[in-house]
């Protein structure tokens, strides 16, 4: 990305206005026409306001672009052109929050302040092991304060830059690449097995569509169950090993065994059926799950600290209704091994 290693606070608080609220891949081209046009701060503050809402046309949001201008005027006005260079000062300016001001103030000036976004956010849930919801209040305090006991100080830009492509790359939202990680021996979320249970959003408890992709992992006549404790819908019930994400995957052989290398380190397992997906309605949101049966040659450590059950005990525990129907219309309890 052409901002990577920018060293200039105008280029990167551009980069960084234009990715507020906007994808990398939609940014990017945006990105390198403001730079190509306006290379400067002092000639983005020169230019007409419709110009420039012209070549924003098409991100949206278009008080960031407002804020860009009344910005660069205000720094070429009072700075006489010269970007600020103190982290309470780009704090203190117009569209700019903490996220921003720290990645300028560490970007450019190599000053010691944590830059948090989702993918740190994510890093840090899962290697700490931390289940304290990331949007809520208090744990977005905590996180904070984590980030900035971790930073390496005297390299906060190319250490900030790191944390943050390592989340982007590595330690991804779905399908991380767990088995490869460098900080896989010290990670609590993968000695604990709960890498797909991490990090935990309040706000998943309001998404209207959600992706449930149970894998029911069996291993010498028995099964893996899991309690839901979390606040969320069905807690306290039962369930198999799940894998949310935000949007559909497309599973077949070849992917779900790439799945199970990548992240748990199963290299021989039999696949032995990946079901149609099942539909359940409930009152704010609707649930698409689809059944992915796996019998193991041998338990990964990974998954050893989980709940391993017979067939017989199966039928004392409560599941959702997704995983009864499942259960119940698919296949019967004695097929499963």
């Amino acid at each position: 990305m052409p901002w990577k290693g920018e060293k200039d606070p105008y280029k990167i608080w551009l980069s960084e206005v234009i990715l507020q609220q906007t994808r990398v891949a939609q940014g990017w081209q945006y990105y390198n026409n403001f730079i190509t046009k306006y290379p400067t701060i002092r000639q983005l503050a020169k230019a007409p306001d419709q110009e420039v809402f012209k070549l924003w046309e098409g991100l949206g949001y278009y008080n960031r672009c407002k804020n860009l201008l009344f910005t660069a005027r205000q720094i070429v006005a009072e700075q006489k052109g010269v970007f600020p260079d103190q982290y309470e000062d780009i704090l203190a300016l117009k569209g700019v929050g903490p996220y921003t001001a720290a990645a300028i103030a560490s970007f450019a000036y190599n000053q010691p302040y944590a830059v948090v976004d989702g993918n740190v956010f994510r890093v840090l849930s899962r290697f700490f092991g931390i289940a304290e919801a990331i949007d809520s209040a208090k744990g977005k305090i905590l996180f904070t304060q984590l980030a900035e006991k971790v930073l390496a100080r005297k390299e906060a830009g190319i250490y900030n830059q790191a944390i943050m492509d390592f989340g982007a790359t590595v330690c991804k939202p779905f399908a991380p690449t767990c088995t490869s990680c460098p900080l896989q021996p010290y990670c609590k979320a993968y000695e604990q097995g709960t890498v797909n249970r991490l990090p935990i959003k309040e706000k998943t408890l309001q998404r209207k569509n959600r992706w449930f992709y149970y894998f029911l992992f069996s291993y010498k006549g028995k099964l893996l169950v899991n309690q839901r404790l979390n606040p969320d819908i069905w807690q306290n019930l039962f369930e198999f090993y799940l894998l949310e994400t935000e949007e559909q995957v497309k599973w077949d052989e070849k992917s779900v065994h790439q799945w199970l290398k990548d992240q748990i380190g199963i290299r021989k397992a039999e696949i032995k059926q990946i079901s149609p997906l099942q539909k359940q309605e409930l009152t704010h949101q609707q649930i698409k799950g689809q059944f992915i049966r796996v019998e193991l040659e041998t338990l990964p450590h990974f998954l050893e600290n989980y709940r391993w059950e017979t067939p017989k005990n199966l039928q004392k525990l409560a599941f959702p209704k997704l995983i009864t129907g499942y259960l119940e219309k698919s296949f019967l309890q004695k097929d499963l091994f």
